[in-house]
């Protein structure tokens, strides 16, 4: 989604064997990529980061990727989006509960939209790698402004069908399932090697500031302009993004690809590069053992009504919700500290078991304010995670691979919150809410510290 070509940078890359690390000898970029002015030489670029590595630099957000031109717009339009998709994030499950009275079928709701991103987000990956990027981004993400567009008539015209608000909520899941993979796999094509983890901080910052800021814009919205106008406006939002995309160069595949019909073959072939390149598949081991056994977000109403109910039942349950994302951006505002390690594995997995640590000592606080800073504390650690697991994901894999390993990316990261939101409720029914939060946080540490001694390829990896 961004302008700029790449030179090739050699990176060395330690693993137990050659298809640990799976990563072409030309880089991301690659020839072709179509950028007059590509990044830095290496040696170049060496120096720059020496002379920016002092005083407050060290410690506050690494802004290079900024430097590129098309990544800084597209960038920038992403702070607009961010908050807008939430504004629909928050109008739809309201506007589902005003309509029915039952929390039942605002959880139905989410599984009407998950079923078809997951299913989309699998084909949407090969679709990215076997035709331009930037064309696959032109598409989407109209579709998903019309469908926004589409909430905001449904919502005027005072339809009040919950069947209509499902049938558009999968389909903006679809479109939405179709243009992760090609946004996130585009990002190796237009930043160096170097700068991924810079610009995936940059990219997850303005995400988690939107998990953040959109909901409470919403809640501040709804009584002045009405639900219907929250659509109105992510829809607007949405054309900022479509206008930003249309400035972009051309995104075609580097290789043959593009004559190769995306069709489930390739899906599966994706699933088998997988299974060959020990870091891709231990990275999404990662991810899986981080969000199924340490995600605790189903217990937070029980932990509201029944732990902190003296601080306030309202109050208590919006910190816990918030606390995550917030910790998230603060560790997104001072990336400096850790985009430029060059141990991309040992730092997932430092990562993910800070995460379990920051979950345990959550389960254990009696305390609301201590609680929501060991939360702050792991949405800190979930930030390092996501920067260095997608740096993974998108310098371990070739460029003709990167889209179906993104697509796979976008399954991992949505199903698994849902899958702990089914253990953790489970869990806190029959052991009661603290204890599910504290097991399954010191079941991260431990899943992870078995996998780090069990797989060295993940913690070797440079």
């Amino acid at each position: 989604m961004y302008r700029a070509a790449r030179t090739a940078v050699d990176t060395s890359k330690s693993s137990t064997d050659g298809a640990d690390s799976g990563t072409d000898s030309t880089s991301a970029g690659g020839a072709g990529s179509g950028s007059a002015a590509g990044p830095a030489e290496p040696d170049e670029t060496a120096g720059l980061a020496r002379a920016e590595r002092t005083g407050w630099r060290r410690w506050a957000m690494d802004t290079r990727p900024l430097r590129r031109p098309a990544y800084r717009r597209l960038w920038s339009s992403t702070i607009v989006t961010a908050v807008g998709s939430q504004l629909t994030a928050v109008a739809v499950p309201k506007q589902i509960y005003d309509i029915t009275g039952s929390s039942a079928w605002v959880g139905y709701a989410s599984l009407a939209g998950l079923v078809p991103l997951v299913v989309f987000a699998l084909w949407g990956g090969a679709v990215a790698d076997s035709m331009d990027r930037r064309k696959l981004l032109l598409i989407t993400n109209s579709g998903i402004a019309v469908t926004s567009l589409l909430f905001w008539i449904q919502a005027v015209t005072g339809l009040e069908s919950v069947l209509v608000l499902m049938i558009l909520l999968a389909l903006q899941q679809a479109f939405f399932g179709l243009n992760s993979p090609a946004r996130n796999a585009s990002i190796a094509r237009l930043v160096p090697e170097h700068e991924l983890p810079a610009a995936n901080a940059l990219g997850s910052t303005v995400m988690q500031t939107g998990l953040v800021a959109g909901p409470l814009l919403a809640g501040a919205l709804i009584p002045v302009i009405g639900l219907g106008e929250l659509y109105l406006i992510d829809s607007l939002a949405l054309c900022v993004t479509v206008w930003a995309v249309m400035r972009l160069p051309a995104l075609p595949p580097l290789t043959g690809s593009a004559a190769r019909r995306a069709g489930w073959r390739e899906v599966a072939a994706g699933f088998r590069y997988i299974a060959l390149h020990k870091v891709l598949l231990l990275s999404f081991l990662a991810d899986i053992i981080a969000m199924v056994l340490g995600m605790p977000r189903a217990l937070f109403p029980q932990l509201a009504a029944e732990t902190y109910a003296p601080y306030g039942e309202g109050l208590a349950l919006g910190l816990l919700f918030a606390a995550i994302p917030i910790g998230a951006v603060i560790g997104g505002l001072m990336s400096g500290t850790f985009s430029r390690a060059r141990r991309h594995g040992l730092m997932v997995i430092v990562a993910v078991m800070a995460w379990g640590a920051a979950i345990t000592g959550f389960g254990l606080s009696g305390s609301l304010w201590v609680a929501v800073a060991f939360l702050a504390a792991a949405g800190v650690a979930d930030m390092v995670s996501m920067v260095f697991r997608g740096a993974i994901l998108l310098s371990a894999a070739t460029d003709e691979m990167r889209g179906r390993m993104q697509g796979v990316f976008t399954v991992v990261v949505a199903g698994g919150p849902r899958l702990a939101d089914v253990l953790h409720g489970t869990a806190g029914s029959v052991l009661g809410a603290r204890a599910a939060v504290a097991g399954g946080g010191l079941l991260v540490v431990v899943a992870m510290a078995i996998l780090a001694v069990a797989a060295p390829a993940l913690r070797r990896y440079e």
